[in-house]
């Protein structure tokens, strides 16, 4: 039984999806092209009087401040997401990134200024990871909240494949201006891939200003004041009521995040510097990588609608301890075939496949007072801890043990293995009601958190929208 909320001008699933869509590959996009700059030219522009191994070190140490940063935007951001509503963010999230990223295409480097470049090189840094903080969680908590049950996944997926559609630009955007001469390229070719990210930030913005908010962040609005209305502190909260689901999607995340990035960005400068692959050919399979990586997220996104967010995670993340053995063994090979292959799974796997699990997955663990506070945490302090310094971890460990791709294997399998103990433990939550305000962990059988499904002959859901209420009495099995 359900009882409709107050009319309202219901919002348009498909506007959300494009916002979302648009705004993740903006996101991707400035990560991508810095991740890539740290590869292949920073070392030489803003450290050019050390050692290469220790340029490329210097180089992943600047791009690791970014995810660093990423937890305090995610602080200050999410705070503002749960009380003033989830578009709000979005907006504020996008202009900072894109200018960020803009700022980075005009900047002097050492050879002009000395050391003052790599420190302006380390606040744009900042302040892209500060708007990263809470990009990715905004758009998912978004389309999940707006989506109809039984949607839910193929719909929120639809952020990370905007991020792979950003991880395509940046590829196609290297692959371009290596096309320049050597020294045209060192002098300003690259500027031009950090400046071409205007057009993607004015485009995004146009999409979100248009953007309404979710139905769900609507009837907590008009609950403010009552019991249930939205926390005063969200980000309070959910480190003194949401601690369970919190530490899982922490834990959840490090494993693919971790291994997403080594395969983004540390992959790169292995190629070129041990495997001894040309360096336009990193971006060439960075690009078909990301193409595979958009079709695995709205894929797995759909699995996941269908047989549910937990064995669909769970087996991606099983064969992510399988695979680095492999990997590291084919891309010793050199083979161009073997290396994409390689790169196209990294892709497929942890980089988009899981994500796009995640998207529904982890705003549906938390209640509704908190929800937008407690994913952006979750991802962004596992951001930190995974992606965040797996680059320099593995480029760490290569020097330490000679050249050797074991350990960096090793560091692999083992973040994968946390992740994968953890989803075990979390909680089943396909077509959770997310106007409950209680934690997904919180309830005592995964078919007490599930709302009512309603079908039509066909088999399609007919019940109604993210903004509709349950009644109080006891719900029935899904």
């Amino acid at each position: 039984m359900t009882t409709n909320s107050p009319s309202r001008t219901a919002p348009s699933p498909r506007r959300a999806a494009w916002a979302g869509f648009i705004g993740t590959a903006l996101e991707q996009y400035d990560f991508v092209i810095y991740g890539t700059a740290s590869a292949l030219v920073f070392s030489k522009l803003f450290f050019p009087n050390v050692s290469p191994a220790v340029g490329i070190l210097a180089s992943f140490s600047t791009y690791a401040v970014g995810f660093a940063a990423r937890p305090l935007g995610g602080l200050f951001f999410s705070r503002y997401g749960d009380r003033l509503g989830r578009k709000w963010v979005l907006v504020m999230t996008l202009l900072l990134m894109g200018g960020s990223t803009l700022a980075i295409g005009f900047l002097p480097t050492y050879g002009h200024v000395g050391i003052l470049a790599p420190i302006l090189l380390l606040v744009c840094r900042m302040a892209q990871g500060l708007g990263a903080g809470a990009e990715q969680s905004g758009g998912a908590t978004l389309l999940t909240e707006t989506a109809r049950p039984g949607r839910r996944g193929r719909t929120a997926s639809l952020v990370m494949s905007g991020a792979a559609l950003g991880t395509a630009l940046g590829a196609l955007a290297w692959i371009l201006v290596q096309l320049l001469p050597h020294d045209a390229l060192m002098s300003w070719g690259w500027r031009l891939v950090f400046a071409s990210s205007l057009l993607v930030t004015v485009t995004a913005l146009i999409l979100r200003r248009k953007l309404q908010e979710s139905p769900v962040f609507e009837e907590i609005k008009e609950e403010q004041g009552q019991e249930q209305g939205p926390p005063p502190a969200p980000v309070k909260e959910v480190f003194t009521r949401g601690r369970r689901p919190l530490l899982l999607v922490i834990l959840m995340n490090v494993g693919s995040n971790a291994q997403s990035y080594t395969f983004q960005v540390f992959m790169a400068s292995y190629l070129i510097t041990t495997v001894g692959v040309a360096e336009d050919f990193p971006p060439k399979a960075l690009l078909l990588g990301a193409l595979c990586g958009s079709a695995a997220a709205f894929g797995f996104g759909v699995l996941s609608d269908r047989l549910g967010r937990r064995p669909v995670y769970g087996a991606i993340m099983v064969s992510l301890v399988v695979l680095p053995v492999p990997a590291f063994l084919a891309l010793n090979t050199g083979s161009a075939v073997a290396i994409t292959l390689v790169i196209c799974l990294g892709f497929v796997l942890p980089a988009y496949g899981a994500v796009g699990v995640q998207t529904s997955w982890f705003p549906e663990l938390f209640g509704s007072r908190y929800r937008y506070a407690g994913v952006t945490m979750g991802r962004e302090i596992s951001a930190v801890l995974g992606g965040g310094i797996a680059p320099l971890v593995a480029a760490g460990l290569q020097t330490a043990f000679g050249g050797s791709w074991i350990p960096i294997a090793a560091y692999m399998m083992l973040v994968a293995a946390i992740s994968t103990w953890a989803t075990v433990k979390a909680p089943e939550t396909l077509d959770r009601d997310l106007t409950d305000p209680r934690d997904a962990t919180a309830t005592a059988t995964p078919d007490a958190i599930r709302a009512p499904r309603q079908t039509t002959a066909d088999g399609i859901p007919t019940q109604p929208g993210p903004g509709t209420k349950t009644a109080p009495e006891p719900r029935t099995q899904a």
